[in-house]
């Protein structure tokens, strides 16, 4: 007797995962004017078939997202994970090495997941003194480096100084 062979059933859609702070959870904005809604609607109009989850948290910090992260990738199953943490880390003047190796960590994890990851620059004012604010920038560096994952740019910062464009 000939086996048949099962039907390969159709892959699912994509996820693209993006574990972040206010500045991805869209902190006071309406839902649909956050850049991970936008996000999803360009990556839709412009065809791709990927679904955006957004697993971020306002306030959170690298170790709130080293915490949250293995939850949430068996949640969404996610082929690419965008982390866009540190910025609170950052406020609150936490070690610059625990942020390091939180961060290293969290692309290990959703690396050992099976995503590709993408690592989010971030930028903090410089009230914290200029040895803290070059040590938090060059940490995102650091880390892309070490890890070879690609670094995405701050990526607001077109709107550093402009009225109105913060809380």
């Amino acid at each position: 007797m000939r086996a048949v062979a099962a039907e390969k059933t159709p892959t699912a859609q994509p996820t693209i995962l993006v574990l972040g702070d206010s500045l991805s959870a869209g902190y006071g904005l309406d839902a649909q004017v956050g850049w991970v809604s936008l996000l999803q609607s360009k990556l839709k109009a412009e065809g791709f078939p990927h679904k955006v989850a957004n697993a971020s948290i306002s306030g959170d910090t690298t170790s709130g997202g080293l915490a949250r992260l293995p939850a949430a990738l068996d949640r969404n199953q996610p082929q690419i994970v965008l982390i866009e943490l540190g910025g609170n880390d950052g406020l609150r003047g936490l070690p610059l090495k625990a942020m390091r190796e939180n961060l290293s960590t969290l692309v290990d994890k959703a690396r050992a997941s099976g995503a590709q990851v993408l690592l989010f620059e971030i930028m903090i004012p410089p009230n914290y003194g200029a040895a803290y604010t070059k040590g938090f920038s060059d940490s995102f560096k650091q880390v892309a480096e070490a890890k070879q994952v690609p670094l995405v740019p701050f990526f607001l910062l077109s709107l550093v100084g402009k009225d109105g464009a913060f809380q």
